[in-house]
């Protein structure tokens, strides 16, 4: 009697703990992603353990996925992950052995004694904050009297909104497990790109954002505004919310700024919908769409020409952008890394998805760094914003510090 052997399947869980696995292991650079209303998560490994950077010129881009800080680079160019390895895989079944990448079936069969535990670069030896003194960024008082120089600046009529940023430090629990925090994101934030990408020497960082800055599709341009912020309540959330005029006028200040920027490049033809409002994770926001036939319109580098005008948005920096700008930089003292900067899939499948880098956190030295800001005008309440920011940075804390959250 000839035996027949099962084939191995695999939870997306499991398979989620052995790509992790993978990639550190290669000591290249890799990113992890599920789009918003996707079904299937995606990753891209290049091996390469030199960080690689590329002018942004998405058009003329091969397969990868794009890393850009908030702040402009003096090369003009952004970190790059070429697809030298990709594959995707459904979230609601298990995967069979047999349907798996050769490159991740030889790393199995290699790696069949390695633990989750035993490969984990985030957690290096080191004490958490061991100055004793608080992060600036992290102290309400500073952060408030940021929010109340802003308003000032606003009332004397330098600036029409000012959005600044904050940090808050949370130390990783030793059983800190990043498969599981990963995946319980994917379960929890449907409506979210959620993500997770490594550039060794560079950074580590996860998220889980709502915000869509440009996207091409079957000649398509795609773009939002998105913009006011309150908590998620009752059985119906999106029918009881009520927005207050501060936080309509902190929206339309985002569509002006959008408008404005079609406007300079002389672009008329354009599909306007919205406001509505919009459930990401535990938040509601007010959204418009923004949606531009690029065969049409004869404009098939308008992803590129957008996203340069585009960021950094009026909903992560500013209005007018230059002064909101020259604010942060002197009064905000904070570097926010690839906070409020863009990410995500260039020229996959013939999409490109690029997010503002939002509900986002960087893995360093056994702690994790969260960042949030707050849309402020001239109605903002500056205990108000700060508690804004608390919400935000649950979004990817709770995860970080309880994966079952």
């Amino acid at each position: 009697m000839i035996e027949t052997q099962v084939a191995l399947k695999y939870t997306v869980e499991e398979l989620m703990e052995i790509l992790l696995q993978y990639g550190f292991s290669t000591g290249g650079s890799f990113a992890i992603w599920r789009k918003p209303k996707s079904n299937k998560l995606e990753i891209i490994l290049n091996e390469n353990s030199k960080p690689a950077k590329t002018s942004i010129i998405l058009e003329e881009l091969k397969p990868g996925f794009i890393v850009h800080p908030f702040a402009d680079q003096t090369d003009q160019k952004a970190f790059y992950i070429a697809a030298e390895k990709y594959w995707n895989l459904p979230l609601e079944i298990k995967i069979s052995e047999e349907a798996l990448p050769a490159w991740l079936l030889q790393f199995i069969d290699e790696k069949s004694d390695l633990t989750p535990k035993q490969f984990d670069p985030i957690k290096t030896q080191g004490d958490f904050n061991p100055s004793g003194h608080a992060f600036l960024g992290d102290d309400k008082k500073h952060f408030v009297k940021l929010v109340a120089a802003g308003i000032e600046a606003i009332k004397a009529g330098t600036l029409e909104k000012v959005v600044p940023a904050r940090t808050k430090h949370i130390k990783l629990n030793d059983d800190f497990d990043l498969a599981k925090s990963i995946y319980s994101m994917l379960i929890a934030y449907p409506n979210s790109f959620v993500n997770f990408f490594h550039i060794p020497g560079i950074g580590t960082w996860i998220g889980a954002s709502p915000e869509v800055l440009i996207e091409t599709k079957d000649n398509h341009f795609y773009t939002m505004s998105l913009a006011g912020t309150q908590p998620a309540f009752g059985e119906n959330p999106l029918k009881s919310a009520a927005w207050t005029q501060k936080e309509i006028e902190e929206q339309a200040l985002v569509n002006r700024y959008i408008v404005d920027c079609f406007k300079k490049i002389r672009l008329r033809e354009y599909e306007e919908s919205g406001p509505k409002t919009v459930l990401a994770g535990t938040l509601l926001h007010l959204r418009s769409d923004f949606k531009v036939n690029m065969t049409a319109t004869n404009f098939p580098q308008l992803g590129s020409v957008m996203l340069e005008l585009l960021h950094p948005t009026s909903a992560v920096c500013g209005m007018p952008r230059k002064e909101a700008h020259d604010f942060l930089n002197r009064y905000e003292e904070l570097d926010r890394s690839f906070f409020a900067g863009y990410i995500g899939p260039v020229n996959i499948g013939g999409e490109t998805s690029i997010y503002v880098n939002l509900r986002t956190a960087s893995l360093q030295n056994g702690e994790a760094i969260l960042y949030a800001g707050a849309g402020v005008t001239e109605d903002s309440d500056p205990d108000k914003e700060w508690e804004e920011t608390e919400l935000k940075c649950q979004i990817i804390g709770k995860f970080l510090q309880n994966p079952e959250a």
